[in-house]
């Protein structure tokens, strides 16, 4: 695909997009920022984006993605819960590392989504991108946990997914989504860096 190609499709399908889809990029990109920020906010709106493209991932044939959008609101109120609840010293949930039990249960447990959604896209839906929607959705899922923990690897699984979920979004003709999914691994490679500051801010004060 030459550039001009590759300009004319985008301009094509920018011009298709609809007002739906705009909110919900709206609300996922608001969600990623306050994320970035360790904001409370990052919950609220990233539940409207994700119930949104519920509606959107169906009528797109991305049935994976449906379903991960679904699992998202519910990791998002299970992380709205753990945000906001204190210790016994009334401090909220800091950031901290993945230790070797966490990595290995996000490898294998990344694994095993990929597996069991690759089986069910590939022989009970007319998914056209079964491989890659498994795939993406895989990982999205053990970063949503990560996240809900403040675990900082999350930001790793992420810009993972980000790098997969730009051409698939694209291939699809959801142009804002594919742009969204840029935006997304920008903040997200900035979220990696803004939480690893923190969490060396935290470990000099309890020094």
């Amino acid at each position: 695909m030459s550039i001009n190609e590759f300009f004319d499709l985008f301009y094509k399908n920018l011009v298709e997009s609809t007002w739906i889809e705009a909110v919900a990029v709206i609300f996922g990109l608001l969600s990623v920022w306050y994320a970035k920020k360790e904001n409370l906010l990052v919950y609220p709106t990233g539940i409207i984006s994700v119930l949104i493209y519920v509606y959107i991932c169906f009528f797109a044939g991305l049935y994976a993605d449906m379903g991960i959008n679904f699992f998202y609101f519910l990791m998002s109120v299970f992380g709205w819960y753990k945000w906001t609840r204190k210790d016994q010293s009334d401090h909220f949930i800091p950031i901290s590392r993945c230790n070797p039990v966490f990595h290995v249960s996000g490898i294998l447990a990344t694994i095993f989504f990929f597996v069991v959604l690759r089986y069910l896209l590939s022989n009970y839906t007319d998914s056209t991108v079964p491989n890659i929607d498994a795939a993406t959705t895989a990982v999205f899922i053990v970063g949503m946990w990560l996240m809900a923990l403040k675990k900082i690897e999350n930001w790793v699984y992420w810009i993972i997914g980000d790098v997969i979920s730009i051409p698939l979004y694209f291939y699809k003709g959801l142009v804002l989504t594919s742009f969204q999914f840029t935006v997304f691994l920008i903040l997200a490679i900035m979220g990696y860096l803004e939480w690893r500051n923190k969490m060396h801010e935290q470990n000099k004060l309890d020094d």
